[in-house]
């Protein structure tokens, strides 16, 4: 037994990692792989069956799961995005989940042939739009920041209110064969108004707590993220154990408190859960997709493809444009938020318990619920995750379909090569945070950023930016470090660049740690003051094609070869390849990238030979 729930375990977590690997290097939604693998080792071949291998544990155990996935949704909701989204996420909300609740029950009796009693449950089920696969969806797209708040609270805070939803409805539907209508009035909704009074002070009050200890420092650093995580479960099935669904509005809540609360020592939480919610997302779709039933499967029939054909062209886009009719959104952004209503985990646990218990207490056609959930939940992961990016791109509501560059530090330099870019068309920003330093990059009309990069305003102003690639080139290298390290579990530490520390600054025991600081942008010796002076000299950024001829007229120095030896060569700097990927040098790169035809090259070029520069000592690599 117990070396069946081992290879039930590791069956899972291998396949759902690789699948989002593979999904990384195809540039693939991971969920829908994540849900094809689910199929395949499930009901396909019948590798693992999750129901029978973890038993009773594994309700209980994707609860906790999908509690800690919604707390993390919950750190992501600051309400400065209120300001901008605020109308948008209250109409997605407030006003579209009833209409979507009313046409989703219509559409399940007359078109899914379901009987009143489950087509209401049904209706209730999928007014939900799962954070599960909304933000996997969102970091795999580009969207411009409001957009993006749009689908990210309406998923985060619809989650537990479809929860609590599909309970009260079954409760209601479950009174047929106990108590009179009167309980509805008398038991059911007093305690459901309670039970969400409980979740909002039981996400509040342990969130006031944690910023009062760590605050007064009264916590160590290393049981800062247990406790919190700790107690993001604690919250949740304490709520959960009162009333369905109210477990999840607290880990939802405990999480929006925390987030704004400004509660030190979040970041370090955040990059924790964001790896700890990909393995969980991962493991969970593979296991519900791989709990499937063949019998559920083979219940579905035409008249359930119609519900969800029903469901994807015409209740989701007629309640938003309902919803948003007369509102602050604009036309692309209502036919984006119209389409994208993916389903998820939670709409798939739901509809496993409550079909069941509606099954059980003799409605006809209950047993429908489930295979018309799992409908939805297929077509709208596969149509909605395919077609989010091309849609969102066509609609022009994408940051920018090319990588972009952020340079902290405005210098005469930094904002040559900034210029430079902005010519060839690549996305880039200038920050600083003195105005002088970037009025001649505004000149040029290249995007800034007057900022302090490490505060909060300067973070969200990164955001708003299509940045991909950081180069950190301030006078001050530990700054450029503290920069780097700061940004580098977000862009990734290929990305982040940043100009030497110094000669001999890079040996791995005396000198800065990799983790301290970023990638050395071209070679060791180009510190922040060789850079400069080279540039106060005349050397300037040029982008030549690459195998252009002109470039074999170019000196080309032995690598290790210092540039006093004859003519000053050009420096290459970073490669712009077809379609706007970036190359950025470095010595630490193992294998160094080469220009192939299409590609331009951008070079520090020395002055014209009328005004050569003085001889300096400085390496280069060919």
């Amino acid at each position: 037994m117990q070396e069946g729930i081992a290879i039930g375990v590791l069956c899972v977590l291998v396949g759902g990692v690789a699948a989002q690997w593979i999904a990384w290097r195809l540039k693939l939604p991971a969920i829908v792989l994540l849900f094809a693998l689910g199929l395949l080792v499930g009901p396909v071949f019948g590798i693992i069956h999750p129901s029978v291998t973890f038993g009773r544990f594994l309700s209980p155990m994707v609860g906790l799961a999908v509690a800690i996935i919604v707390f993390e949704g919950g750190l992501a909701l600051d309400f400065r995005e209120w300001r901008a989204a605020g109308e948008g996420v209250l109409r997605l909300t407030a006003f579209a989940l009833p209409i979507n609740w009313a046409l989703g029950t219509l559409a399940a009796h007359y078109v899914g042939q379901l009987g009143w009693g489950p087509a209401f449950l049904f209706g209730a089920i999928t007014v939900v739009t799962g954070p599960t696969v909304v933000l996997p969806l969102l970091r795999h797209t580009r969207l411009q920041r409001r957009t993006a708040a749009f689908l990210r609270w309406e998923a985060i805070l619809n989650d537990p209110v479809g929860a609590i939803l599909a309970t009260l409805v079954l409760e209601v539907l479950l009174m047929r064969t106990g108590a009179g209508p009167g309980a509805f009035l008398t038991g059911i909704l007093p305690n459901m108004l309670l039970s969400l009074g409980l979740a909002i002070v039981a996400g509040v009050l342990p969130a006031l707590l944690v910023r009062w200890a760590f605050l007064r420092d009264q916590m160590p650093e290393i049981l800062k993220t247990p406790v919190l995580l700790t107690t993001a479960l604690m919250v949740y099935a304490g709520c959960n154990a009162r009333m369905e669904g109210a477990g999840l509005m607290a880990s939802t809540v405990f999480g929006m408190a925390l987030a704004n609360l400004k509660v030190p020592g979040i970041s370090e939480l955040r990059r924790f859960k964001e790896s700890l919610v990909v393995l969980m997302v991962s493991a969970l779709f593979v296991i519900l997709t791989a709990d499937l039933d063949r019998a559920v499967l083979a219940r579905l029939s035409w008249p359930i493809i119609g519900l969800t054909v029903t469901l994807l062209f015409v209740v989701r886009p007629l309640a938003i444009l309902i919803s948003t009719a007369r509102s602050s959104l604009t036309g692309p952004e209502r036919l984006l938020a119209a389409w994208i209503a993916p389903r998820g985990i939670v709409a798939a646990a739901v509809a496993g318990v409550a079909g069941l218990r509606l099954q059980q207490a003799g409605y006809p056609t209950a047993e429908l619920v489930m295979p018309a959930v799992f409908a939805t939940i297929a077509a709208t992961m596969v149509l909605h995750g395919f077609t989010l990016r091309p849609l969102a791109r066509r609609l022009k509501l994408t940051l920018s379909n090319s990588p972009g560059l952020a340079v902290v530090g405005a210098s005469g330099w930094t904002t040559d090569l900034v210029g430079v870019l902005n010519r060839l068309d690549v996305p880039v920003l200038l920050v600083d945070t003195f105005p002088g330093a970037l009025a001649a990059a505004r000149a040029e009309q290249v995007p800034v950023l007057q900022a302090e990069l490490l505060s909060q305003h300067g973070l969200h102003g990164l955001e708003d930016s299509p940045v991909d690639y950081l180069i950190a080139a301030t006078p001050d290298p530990i700054y450029n470090g503290l920069v780097c390290a700061r940004l580098a579990p977000e862009l990734g530490r290929e990305r982040a660049f940043q100009v030497s520390p110094g000669t001999g600054k890079l040996d791995l025991y005396r000198g800065l740690s990799r983790d301290a600081r970023g990638k050395v942008l071209g070679q060791e010796g180009w510190d922040f003051p060789t850079l400069d002076r080279l540039y106060r000299e005349g050397w300037r950024f040029e982008a030549v094609p690459a195998l252009d001829p002109s470039l074999d007229q170019l000196p080309e120095p032995e690598p290790a070869i210092p540039v006093s030896i004859g003519q000053p060569a050009p420096l290459p700097l970073m490669i712009v390849r077809q379609g706007g990927r970036l190359v950025v040098m470095s010595v630490e790169d193992v294998a160094q990238a080469e220009a192939i035809a299409g590609d331009m090259t951008v070079l520090l070029c020395p002055p014209a030979p009328a005004g050569r520069a003085p001889r300096v000592e400085l390496f280069v690599t060919a």
